[in-house]
């Protein structure tokens, strides 16, 4: 009897053992159940452009076109960046409100901001009826700008919402938020309508060069203003000027300067991002002034105004992907020739998309600008105006060092700009006569030229009018520059080092285009008179091979470069360096045609083979015995790490 109680008592004892596995087994995270986590946390963010109609109206057939684009990639928020409407008229928050609404109830959340055209035309009233039940319940407003500056946190990310020129005003309470949740947020997303240095518009421009006598409300926080949000990583995005472009802003080197010390491991440049988000109604702007050289370099741009050699407009989707401390970005654009709501939706209904500006990168990293191959050979070659691909070396939080050795970048687009001149009224300007007001433009927007400080894009970039009463920015040629990035993330499964993502090599292919959108060749057309530091024009610039010429940046092809790779203490005959593609991690190549010597820069150009037959059409892999690194070709944005053989 007493053995058969205790083989009752084991069997119940294994029971329970066993329920107990079961119950532990199914609150373990699983693979899966690890990547519906890491969904969660993911925030997708689209930029919905100015929408404002022709006549009392709103864009409808563009604007719907956008949103549709932006749901189906799954986005969670959408923030309208100002220019809601044309008039500011009931009609047209009922317009926008019908249309918006249906996206609202499919999930969709709404940033809604307030634009010039809104702040001009729309009372509080209407603007508050129909937008109170699109900004969240949750949102912070600022005091005194209920309803139009106010801020959100979305998982580890905090929205600023700034209604149209509110910058001088708000950016002392802009600083208090930021500084309040600094500690828990690891990306921040500044939305305006208007920007601060902006293409067309800008209120560096128009408060400060072409500003009011007394009003120094700007002036005064400028440097503090790019300093602030360069040493915060922001990233702003805005409206207001029907047209595309991402460029980053530099920040003040003398104003609260962010130390570089081996400590740091890794060198941020001073800057921070802008986009105009580009278009979704029915006009475009041209190109006006150019860049300003002195604090911005451009990355990407593109404009259709359908006139002077551009058939139509563009309307523009861009998605803002935040997953724990890396950011993915992607511009898409569609053409198309519709005018008003009552001409049909015909081009607009199942538009072609075309991805036309890309970049992935993380808070950890390391960058650089990489200027065009077409600087005159005469320019003094001044702190970082090269076209070289090469960085001083990127580190990992786990010892991971990653370096770019070679490339130049014989792949840039080139834009255009119109002729513009700005005025002054005595007495009332801030500046005393012309010549002063050329003072604050070179103090404040481009860069005056002298051999040990170039203008890249002229030399003589501002001018007196014949009759000395105005200044006069002359037309020129620019060629795009890239923002390079190297940003370490944590290592997986797949890899025995963190993982290095290479970002910006991939944005342009070469394209030309005028002031308005018109298509031009770079292989064949020359640029504006006095386009280049030496006062010649730009000249026709033959693109490699591989150049696609067009906008979509799918099948866009890099300049070779050569990245080097090493993690001390790994054994090379256990690991070798590998790209993520398809969903999994990849050797580059095989043992068998991996290079055993040291790169150098013959290699790059090198013709003949350096490995047998079998390998060609394989990467170029090299490993440095004496350096214990990894070296490799690419010719594309990627992600790489150590993986095992």
């Amino acid at each position: 009897m007493d053995i058969y109680r205790i083989i009752l008592s084991n069997r119940l004892n294994i029971y329970l053992f066993s329920l107990c596995l079961i119950i532990v087994a199914a609150c373990q995270p699983t693979e899966s159940s690890s990547v519906d986590l890491e969904k969660q946390n993911q925030i997708k963010v689209g930029i919905l452009p100015d929408t404002q109609g022709n006549g009392s109206s709103v864009s409808l057939h563009p604007m719907e076109a956008v949103l549709d684009k932006l749901k189906e990639s799954g986005v969670n928020i959408v923030i309208p960046v100002g220019d809601l409407t044309n008039h500011g008229s009931t009609y047209e928050f009922e317009q926008w409100t019908q249309l918006a609404k249906n996206y609202k109830e499919a999930g969709i959340e709404f940033l809604p901001l307030m634009g010039n055209h809104e702040t001009s035309h729309a009372y509080s009233v209407e603007w508050l009826d129909f937008m109170k039940d699109y900004i969240p319940e949750d949102a912070v407003h600022m005091s005194g700008a209920e309803y139009s500056t106010y801020y959100v946190i979305r998982e580890n990310v905090l929205f600023i919402m700034m209604k149209y020129y509110d910058l001088p005003i708000s950016f002392k309470w802009v600083k208090e938020v930021v500084n309040q949740h600094n500690n828990n947020i690891d990306h921040i997303v500044m939305a305006s309508h208007d920007g601060l240095v902006g293409a067309k518009y800008g209120q560096t421009r128009e408060r400060i060069v072409q500003g009011v006598r007394g009003d120094n409300l700007l002036m005064d926080q400028w440097d503090d203003i790019r300093s602030f949000f360069s040493h915060h990583d922001v990233i702003w995005v805005q409206g207001h000027e029907h047209m595309y472009q991402r460029s980053v802003i530099s920040a003040p080197i003398d104003v609260n300067p962010k130390s570089w010390a081996p400590s740091d491991r890794n060198y941020r440049i001073p800057q921070f991002t802008q986009i105009i988000s580009g278009n979704a109604s029915y006009k475009g702007y041209e190109f006006r002034y150019g860049e300003r050289e002195l604090i911005q370099n451009i990355i990407q741009q593109k404009m259709n105004t359908k006139q002077n050699g551009s058939e139509t407009y563009d309307a523009n989707a861009s998605i803002l992907t935040f997953n724990n401390s890396r950011v993915d970005y992607k511009s898409y654009v569609t053409s198309h020739t519709v005018e008003n709501n009552e001409e049909g939706n015909k081009e607009l209904e199942d538009p072609e998309w075309s991805l036309i500006d890309k970049f992935s990168r993380t808070t950890d990293r390391c960058e650089r600008i990489i200027y065009p191959n077409s600087i005159p050979e005469s320019t003094r070659p001044v702190l970082h105006h090269d076209s070289f691909y090469r960085t001083n070396e990127c580190i990992a939080r786990d010892g991971s060092g990653a370096r770019i050795l070679d490339g130049v970048n014989d792949t840039f687009n080139r834009i255009e700009s119109t002729a513009r001149s700005m005025s002054l009224r005595t007495g009332f300007s801030r500046a005393e006569d012309p010549a002063d007001m050329a003072r604050l433009a070179y103090q404040y927007l481009f860069q005056y030229h002298e051999p040990w400080t170039p203008n890249l894009n002229g030399d003589r970039r501002l001018v007196l009018s014949d009759d000395a009463e105005t200044i006069v920015i002359p037309e020129t040629t620019i060629d795009l520059k890239e923002h390079l990035t190297l940003s370490w993330t944590a290592a997986t499964q797949g890899t025995v080092s963190d993982i290095l993502i290479i970002s910006g090599t991939q944005v342009q292919t070469g394209i030309y285009s005028n002031a308005f959108g018109m298509d031009k060749d770079i292989e064949k057309d020359t640029g504006h008179e006095r386009s280049q530091p030496d006062g010649t024009a730009k000249q026709p610039h033959l693109l490699p091979a591989s150049a696609t010429k067009i906008w979509d940046i799918e099948s866009a092809v890099a300049d070779q470069y050569v990245l080097q790779f090493d993690k001390k203490s790994t054994d090379p005959e256990m690991v070798t360096l590998g790209h993520y593609r398809d969903g999994e991690w990849k050797q580059f190549t095989s043992s068998e045609c991996t290079i055993n010597k040291a790169y150098n820069s013959m290699i790059i150009n090198q013709t003949s083979s350096l490995r047998e037959d079998s390998c060609d059409g394989e990467p170029i892999v090299g490993y440095d015995n004496n350096e214990d690194s990894w070296w490799v070709v690419l010719n594309s944005d990627i992600e790489v790490a150590l993986i095992e053989k």
